[in-house]
């Protein structure tokens, strides 16, 4: 099996790849070419769609430490199942609907066994380590809190959706649920978030 390239610590800074539409098309086309065992395309499948997954699964992970296990993770689950992908759905679906199934596999074998820390004890040791006056660091804390406030069901629409702006048509395919779960879920978490901003703000 061809070996997993090195994958950064942290999501690169380019604009994520696989857009709806033509966008998704050189990915897929990539990954059809990875098939074959081709070193490069691999390498640009990964490269392609490493920021649309990392930032998924950092969004769904109830610990963010494990974001960088869980995308490797899933990127051996996709080069392993390789061989069975059509190409019927595009390469960043398939690959970010891997990532959905890795992630409740972690969080189930989570469930499994006793935690050694409360979430607050790491959140907030996180925070301390963090340099401070960053633009946008205090909003990427906020927003992490809120989303952990979510049910994990409205929480993978909304980060599917209005994330990283996928369509509600797209989601339905990662989420395996019909079109109209997605729509009511995301609708759900909006007023949820929002509830929660106004109380934030009293």
């Amino acid at each position: 099996m061809t070996p997993v390239p090195t994958l950064p610590a942290t999501p690169p800074g380019e604009a994520p790849a696989g857009r709806p539409g033509s966008a998704d098309e050189p990915v897929t086309r990539l990954a059809l070419a990875a098939r074959s065992g081709d070193p490069a395309a691999v390498d640009g499948l990964v490269r392609a769609l490493h920021r649309d997954v990392w930032c998924y699964v950092a969004r769904l992970a109830d610990d963010p430490r494990l974001a960088d296990d869980l995308v490797q993770e899933t990127f051996l689950r996709a080069l392993r199942s390789l061989h069975r992908f059509e190409g019927r759905s595009s390469a960043r679906i398939w690959l970010l609907s891997i990532a959905r199934r890795t992630v409740v596999d972690s969080l189930r074998r989570a469930s499994a066994r006793p935690r050694l820390s409360g979430r607050e004890d790491w959140q907030s040791a996180a925070e301390r380590a963090q340099p401070r006056g960053l633009p946008g660091f205090e909003d990427g804390i906020a927003l992490t809190e809120l989303l952990a406030a979510l049910p994990p069901d409205r929480r993978r629409a909304f980060v599917l959706t209005q994330l990283l702006g996928m369509s509600y048509e797209e989601a339905a395919r990662i989420l395996d649920c019909p079109i109209g779960t997605v729509r009511s879920r995301v609708a759900r978490a909006r007023a949820c978030l929002l509830a929660r901003l106004a109380d934030a703000e009293h």
